[in-house]
């Protein structure tokens, strides 16, 4: 008998596995009965729990928009009566665990998400609005003389940097995921610091 959690487990690793096989082949490149084969069922099976590729696609691009933006506010509700900097920390931190372990994701993410449906399209930019202006209350607070557009600039800047994780090579040849994390922490500081102090 499947359980409810089996079934949940089993779309898991059923997006789990496109988002790799997409981010390595892209989407058209990339068959459901191969997506399949890589869970251990047949590719008819994927129907039972999603109706096609596309709404793996969505579901994998609008499903991680909003787990940074949940994951985001748990971190401020969590830092209440912390440091504005101790905030920005644990922001980069959460961001950093994303671009670490999620690396396909960003590849779909720039490589796909003109292939959403509108609806799908819009929700992932709303979620991604969200995000960012959580970002920018955090970064004014850190550098009050930074001006909000200035701020924004630096949070979108900040990102693409943290997201650049899928062009620093294979998993097996970075340093240790610590060492890669405190690297990119680092990087991302560095980069409010020179835009608090180039506004200031």
């Amino acid at each position: 008998m499947v359980t409810r959690t089996d079934a949940t487990t089993r779309r898991e690793q059923i997006l789990k596995e496109a988002a790799r096989l997409f981010a390595e082949r892209g989407f058209h490149g990339v068959g459901v009965d191969e997506i399949g084969a890589a869970v251990g069922i047949s590719g008819p099976g994927l129907y039972r729990h999603f109706p096609g590729k596309d709404a793996m696609l969505a579901e994998l691009l609008v499903g991680i928009s909003g787990q940074l933006l949940t994951g985001a506010k748990r971190r401020l509700a969590e830092a209440d009566g912390v440091a504005a900097t101790r905030v920005l920390d644990s922001l980069i931190e959460g961001h950093i665990d994303f671009a670490l372990d999620d690396r396909p994701l960003i590849t779909l993410h720039d490589r796909e998400l003109d292939r959403l449906r509108d609806s799908d399209r819009k929700l992932v930019r709303q979620l991604q609005r969200q995000y960012v202006e959580l970002w920018v209350e955090v970064v004014r607070e850190v550098y009050p003389d930074l001006t909000e557009p200035a701020a924004r600039s630096s949070v979108h800047s900040v990102f693409g940097l943290l997201n650049s994780t899928p062009h620093l090579g294979r998993a097996g040849t970075l340093p240790g995921r610590g060492t890669t994390a405190a690297l990119l922490h680092r990087m991302a500081r560095g980069a409010f610091a020179a835009a608090g102090a180039t506004e200031g």
